[in-house]
């Protein structure tokens, strides 16, 4: 189990670093780049990575053109909602209950008469926006909902019948989840669970397919973000708990078969295990979607760069850097349905621990 864990980190750490190391490659100093004008791949790569309150679509500077997102804002002097429009792309300020500008990280501030940071009354604030993250989470929610309710159609009007379109790509993949991870994982009890575990498989598969499409309604980097795996990481850390019966906290706490000294060892470390399954399910998630897009963004970013050295060489680092972003998006194909995978089936596996009959001895997974 401890090697487990180690491996996990590791692997995890490396994703991290690599995605870490193609940013400070891309933009070695932005500051700079940003005064003497030049291209900033650093703040490039962060604003594709990062949530934002509007939706990106092309251009920079005064021809930029973007979706304009609700700022919904919940202050000491009550609840104010305007459109980030009113923030011209962070180049401006809003007068509203307080007069409001957008920061460096895209985060809403109170601002002075002299246009000074009122960091007391920007604490006050509750941000709830709806930002591309969030319109994303409700477009991948809704895309759920439309696909599956046709499918449902699709099966009660063809009830004995042959599968046909959407009904006929989604079938197999349900049944791969039923058998090959539900049963698999979970033993008899399955059943319960597959709502939940056909939910994450598809939210996060989708989410992953539409972080990779640049132009709207795609281009979030929902599955990349912290909040969002969290979200999802806990779910199955609730769901484990709620599910989990005598005999899987009895080993959490009281190992059988263990001398009682090797137990004030041992039952830390698998009480530590049960707050790390989850935040291993977090972490795998995230560094990996991120530091795909990271590290694809960063070869793109390549071609400005040499090519405002040289025309000639940035033709020619642009072939490669083309070249190489095609095999990316290959890669996070297959990526966006492999992580997928990896989550509802280490989620399957939790709870098949949780719910383990007491002559069954195998360790727990982590």
């Amino acid at each position: 189990m401890i090697t487990a864990i180690k491996n996990n980190f590791k692997y995890c750490l490396t994703v991290i670093f690599l995605a870490v190391f193609a940013v400070f490659t891309a933009s070695a100093n932005p500051e700079e780049g940003a005064k003497e004008g030049k291209f900033d791949a650093g703040k490039l790569i962060m604003e594709h990575i990062s949530d934002s309150h509007e939706w990106h679509v092309t251009g920079e500077g005064a021809s930029t053109i973007a979706l304009p997102l609700p700022v919904i804002l919940y202050t000491d002097k009550g609840l104010e909602v305007f459109s980030s429009s009113n923030f011209n792309h962070g180049e401006t300020t809003y007068a509203g209950n307080y007069t409001y500008k957008l920061n460096e990280k895209n985060q809403v501030e109170v601002v002075g008469a002299n246009n000074e940071v009122d960091a007391a009354a920007t604490d006050k604030i509750w941000d709830i926006s709806i930002t591309k993250n969030v319109a994303s989470l409700f477009f991948s929610a809704a895309l759920l909902l439309f696909i599956f309710l046709s499918v449902a159609s699709s099966y009660k009007k063809n009830a004995g019948k042959a599968p046909k379109g959407l009904q006929s790509f989604f079938e197999p993949i349900i049944i791969f989840i039923r058998d090959d991870i539900a049963k698999q994982s979970i033993g008899p009890k399955y059943e319960r669970f597959m709502p939940y575990l056909l939910t994450i498989f598809f939210f996060i598969w989708f989410g992953n397919l539409l972080g990779m499409i640049p132009l709207l309604p795609g281009g979030a980097n929902l599955t990349g973000n912290i909040a969002v795996t969290a979200v999802l990481a806990v779910i199955t850390f609730i769901i484990t708990t709620i599910n989990a019966n005598k005999n899987y906290w009895h080993h959490v706490f009281a190992m059988p078969g263990v001398p009682k000294p090797v137990l004030l060892i041992l039952t830390p470390i698998e009480i530590m295990g049960v707050f790390l399954r989850p935040f291993v399910l977090m972490i795998r998630l995230f560094a990996n979607i991120t530091a795909g897009h990271i590290i694809a963004l960063s070869f793109f970013c390549l071609i400005f760069i040499f090519g405002e050295m040289n025309k000639g060489l940035g033709l020619g680092i642009g072939i490669f850097a083309v070249a190489f972003n095609v095999f990316m998006g290959l890669l996070e194909l297959l990526v966006a349905l492999i992580q997928a995978y990896v989550f509802t089936l280490l989620s399957a596996i939790y709870f098949g621990a949780a719910l383990e009959d007491p002559h069954h001895h195998d360790e727990s997974v982590i």
